[in-house]
């Protein structure tokens, strides 16, 4: 129900991925009458792989998360979470309010052993890799040392899982790559990262690794991320704006651009933001995947697969796994 454009654009990606993936099965969970009205205009045929799940209650975009935990008991995110948390589900896929997604899983599912705070991790392009994983992207303004070292371990365990690289290049992100740069949280991270066997941590990254350096895995604090993230959003729609105007200036322009066309269309088609859509809110006990509250089909569809994926390698149990070894080298170690 939730997102910019609920179940117009919900309902015809979870159709998608079940016709994509013949091993998956979707709950619709929100408000019966609506999501069956859209239902019966779309026709599917998938017998019991499509089922509708009645939630009186939807969380609004703006609403406070707080006051979303308290009074809304019966939305379509609180009952999804609760399908996750009773085994009836294996996962999540909500395009709702992030604050209220957040406080919602942390209270219904919360956290893993080992694990302070749950972080936003999503799937970023890169040059030399194709793509890449980061976090925390926004869940968690203020972070310790200790809770960055725990990011880089989740984020580790993820991209090993879904990407199946071996030993996933960690890297701690910083206004340099020299050791004397960065405040105490980071050199103390750094520090600690060194120290731990399980991660193959390789050192400092900086702001343009995250598109153009070789590094598999990138760590930072939320307040960090999301500007990060963000100014890439920005970039990627000012780019496409000068693109646009430098192709519509005159009819030579315009004429360039008819000649052009197919490059610019291959361009869009494999940078299209949608590609990258499902960000992962690990360190909980259970999966849960964030989809932009802006996705059209394209991305909706990207965050069930997110999501399935996750399942299929098990991720949540690989994550506690890893972090109990962490734990178990830190005790050792003092």
């Amino acid at each position: 129900m939730g997102g910019d454009y609920g179940p117009k654009v919900t309902l015809p990606a979870a159709i998608q991925a079940l016709k994509k993936f013949k091993n998956l099965k979707i709950i619709l969970v929100g408000q019966e009458e609506v999501l069956n009205r859209y239902l019966r205009r779309l026709k599917p045929k998938l017998g019991d792989r499509l089922i509708v799940h009645h939630a009186s209650q939807v969380v609004e975009m703006d609403e406070l998360p707080s006051q979303a935990l308290r009074s809304k008991k019966d939305s379509s995110m609180r009952v999804a979470i609760n399908l996750v948390k009773e085994g009836v589900a294996h996962a999540c896929v909500s395009a709702g309010n992030t604050g209220a997604l957040m406080a919602t899983s942390r209270f219904v599912l919360k956290m893993l052993p080992g694990i302070d705070r749950p972080a936003i991790m999503s799937v970023l392009p890169n040059k030399p890799l194709g793509t890449i994983h980061m976090l925390d992207l926004g869940a968690n303004i203020d972070c310790t040392a200790q809770h960055l070292l725990q990011f880089a371990a989740m984020g580790s365990v993820v991209t090993a899982a879904v990407t199946g690289v071996k030993q996933p290049k960690v890297a701690l992100l910083n206004i340099g790559t020299e050791e004397i740069k960065g405040n105490e949280q980071i050199k103390e991270a750094h520090s600690l990262l060194l120290e731990c066997k399980d991660i193959n941590y390789v050192g400092y990254a900086e702001g343009s690794d995250i598109c153009l350096g070789e590094f598999n895995v990138i760590v930072c604090d939320g307040f960090v991320g999301n500007i990060a993230l963000k100014s890439m959003e920005g970039m990627a729609k000012l780019t496409a704006h000068y693109v646009k105007t430098s192709f519509t200036k005159n009819w030579l322009a315009k004429l360039c651009g008819l000649l052009a066309f197919p490059v610019l269309y291959s361009f869009k088609k494999d940078y299209n933001p949608d590609l990258y859509n499902g960000a992962t809110l690990v360190g909980l006990n259970g999966i849960v995947v964030k989809s932009h509250g802006g996705a059209k089909q394209l991305g909706l569809f990207c965050a069930i697969h997110e999501a399935l994926m996750e399942v299929e390698k098990d991720v949540t149990s690989q994550i506690s796994e890893q972090l109990l070894q962490i734990l178990e080298q830190e005790k050792e170690g003092e």
